[in-house]
């Protein structure tokens, strides 16, 4: 007979209103990650004049899918404590390479991290490790809204990957190396829209030309990416492939640990009795 599957616990399990939150927040950042692509000749596409505003909208929004987990499953203070505990982590982690060459050692400890707390846990995780970290390495400026949209994404992609009940040993750890190479390049790709745009005065072949076809500037766009990110971005996959290998067998065993004795799935009870027994009145 086949042994019963190793459930994992959920810190944040998602309900209606967290997942309409999420695709709210997810839609806006599509939006305003691609909106130059279809914006006119005469639209000026500087981002840092809509990335305030997007900051503005994004907070209350990220703030929303808390709330809505907390309507919909509890946000408790253990999940609280150990959101604290693994965003001061990622912030912590991701000074250690000094932005050079792409090296983020932050990004396996997130891939790692959603996959075993789940996709809502991750994507709150995600957005809050980065704000952590721009605050602690003064990165504050109109980027940080998508760079918090986009690791939230990375990490709550690592809570939908399957097989999280079932699926473990090498070929888990396996899974999310591949996992963590593609958000690796995803992340990068994805940041390269937010700044973009930027050169456009520079007249150069990869240059965003504004109101020119969708084609034409997806074309530039991908000869940009060769151009001046890949050198950062395959470096970072790299570094979070050789991470994920090297230590993910060791921290996945950790946080299942922390996610059993934090029991986020038991009931809750008062007092001293078990469930179904009373204690007998005094005569």
């Amino acid at each position: 007979m086949d042994s019963a599957p190793d459930r994992q616990a959920r810190a944040i399990r998602l309900g209606r209103r967290s997942i309409v939150a999420l695709l709210l927040v997810s839609a806006t950042g599509v939006a305003a990650f691609g909106w130059p692509l279809l914006a006119g000749s005469a639209s000026g596409l500087a981002h840092s004049q809509d990335a305030p505003w997007l900051f503005a909208a994004l907070l209350p929004l990220l703030l929303a899918v808390v709330v809505a987990a907390i309507a919909d499953s509890g946000l408790d203070a253990k999940a609280i404590a150990m959101l604290g505990v693994l965003a001061a982590a990622g912030a912590a982690l991701r000074p250690l390479g000094a932005g050079t060459a792409g090296i983020e050692p932050m990004f396996f400890l997130m891939v790692l991290s959603g996959r075993v707390l789940g996709p809502g846990f991750g994507f709150v995780l995600g957005a809050v490790s980065m704000f952590a970290s721009a605050l602690l390495t003064g990165g504050v400026g109109p980027w940080m809204p998508f760079q918090m949209l986009s690791m939230g994404w990375v990490a709550m992609g690592a809570g939908l990957l399957p097989g999280p009940d079932r699926l473990r040993g090498p070929r888990e750890v396996l899974m999310l190396a591949g996992y963590g190479a593609a958000a690796s390049l995803f992340y990068g790709t994805v940041m390269n829209l937010q700044g973009w745009p930027y050169i456009g005065s520079l007249a150069t072949g990869v240059s965003f030309v504004p109101g020119d076809p969708v084609q034409e500037n997806l074309a530039r766009f991908v000869a940009y990416c060769l151009a001046t990110s890949l050198g950062w971005d395959v470096p970072r996959a790299v570094v979070t492939v050789t991470a994920t290998l090297a230590l993910g067998p060791t921290v996945l065993k950790a946080l299942r640990r922390a996610t059993r004795r934090a029991a986020f799935d038991a009931p809750v009870t008062f007092g001293g009795q078990p469930p179904g027994k009373e204690t007998p009145a005094r005569r």
